[in-house]
């Protein structure tokens, strides 16, 4: 199949062609992020393979379908960025990637708690510099600290697992609780102010839908630990920025570690080393020396990005040969 692979970056490209070996289609690949104004680009592809940050809204699809499109592959889990009314009223299939691997998502939590509470990043430049001080250096024991997981799916069972072998106490929240799975780990499920009220550390993993959009808001965070520690692998849209920052003025929020930020497809992937960063409140977080931000890497690692190649890659040759689409979204 003939399929115009937008946002590409280098390291994707080399792992796509290697497993597009076993399906061979016929991928062009395209540097610019899909909107409206770069739909045009995928004229007689049948097949679009679209990233998270592509904006995939009622007109964009019109383009990509008067333009010979039929299928929308997106090489990613979330879907909230596709008009899915409109795909389906225009006839149009969406795939994604359900998953990939878990593990990879989880041990990036990890490295943005450890880093944030052992300060290694503060540390690494200090010594650069000749500065062997240990001053505003000092961290805390994961041992006994109690960790809130919000969402406990695949990435969110393997973070509570991993957290469990530092001698943490596990809290999850779910709606739907897998009271075997947290029985095997002597773990518990408890309501959401539990976990806002009893957590030194919250993890947020759960998808960006209208119900958990802001979820975490000036009431939600007033009702956190003082000093809370809040990491967010998941959506930028899940949690009120501004009221995060506000939370952070105050310390009532004592550490945060981002990995998405709500208008990320303006910013992440890209090197704006030499501009003005023109978004006052990204620009705010990062004047924040307990606030790590990094741009949605969570899932970058060879065994997660050789899943995304092939789940995607298979995605297109199921609905290429006419067969029932494993991972339709619906």
């Amino acid at each position: 199949m003939k399929v115009a692979f937008f946002d590409t970056r280098p390291f994707e490209k080399d792992v796509f062609l290697k497993e597009n070996a076993h399906y061979e289609h016929e991928i062009n690949f395209l540097e610019p992020r899909l909107d409206s104004l770069t739909a045009t680009l995928a004229q007689d592809h049948q097949c679009v393979c679209a990233f998270v940050n592509a904006d995939l809204n009622a007109e964009t699809l019109k383009v990509l379908k008067d333009g010979g499109t039929e299928l929308i592959a997106l090489r990613c889990a979330g879907f909230n960025n596709v008009d899915l009314e409109m795909a389906k009223k225009l006839g149009m299939k969406v795939v994604r990637v359900p998953e990939y691997s878990p593990h990879a998502i989880a041990e990036h939590v990890v490295a943005l708690i450890q880093t944030l509470n052992r300060k290694t990043h503060r540390a690494y430049n200090r010594v650069r510099e000749g500065n062997f001080s240990l001053n505003g250096l000092m961290g805390f024991d994961l041992y006994q600290k109690t960790i809130g997981i919000v969402g406990v799916g695949k990435i969110g069972k393997v973070l509570a697992q991993i957290m469990k072998g530092f001698g943490c106490q596990v809290l999850l929240n779910d709606i739907n609780p897998d009271d075997d799975f947290a029985n095997s780990i002597n773990a518990r499920y408890v309501s959401l102010d539990e976990i806002y009220k009893h957590s030194d550390i919250i993890s947020l993993h759960v998808p960006l839908t209208p119900q958990t959009r802001y979820f975490i808001n000036e009431e939600s965070l007033k009702k956190m630990k003082f000093g809370v520690m809040l990491i967010n692998t998941g959506r930028g849209a899940l949690i009120n920025t501004r009221d995060l920052i506000n939370a952070l003025k105050s310390g009532h929020v004592g550490q945060a570690g981002l990995d998405v930020y709500e208008e990320e497809e303006n910013f992440f992937f890209q090197d704006l080393s030499g501009q003005i960063l023109t978004d006052d409140i990204l620009a705010r977080l990062l004047t924040f020396p307990n606030v790590l931000i990094t741009s949605h890497q969570a899932f970058l690692t060879n065994e997660a990005m050789k899943g995304i190649a092939s789940t995607t890659l298979s995605n297109i040759s199921e609905y290429e040969a006419g067969r029932a689409l494993t991972n339709a979204v619906i």
